[in-house]
């Protein structure tokens, strides 16, 4: 029996393979917010997250550990939203494996 996989939970693998990155400090920002906070972002913050992702690791941990800011303001508030939900007593109890 062939069991096919929603697209959705395609999707929703695929992005939290992609949330695992190269970097421990990224992993414990990006999958946690993916598996407690994206379900509940707008379509555009949803994306926002998507390209996100499509962004090399030493950029993205440039941006959350709040080195810099990235000059595009949509991807400014995604990265905002992630180090908010990191210091927030929502994710203190997640550490991804």
């Amino acid at each position: 029996m062939n069991e096919q996989t929603p697209p959705d939970a395609a999707q929703r693998k695929r992005l939290y393979w992609h949330s695992r990155r190269g970097m421990w400090e990224l992993d414990l920002l990006l999958v946690p917010f993916l598996e407690q906070r994206y379900d509940g972002l707008d379509a555009a913050d949803q994306a926002a997250f998507r390209d996100l992702l499509d962004e090399e690791d030493q950029d993205l941990f440039v941006w959350l550990m709040r080195r810099e800011w990235p000059e595009e303001p949509r991807r400014r508030r995604i990265v905002q939203l992630i180090i908010e939900h990191a210091e927030s007593a929502d994710s203190l109890g997640h550490r991804p494996v």
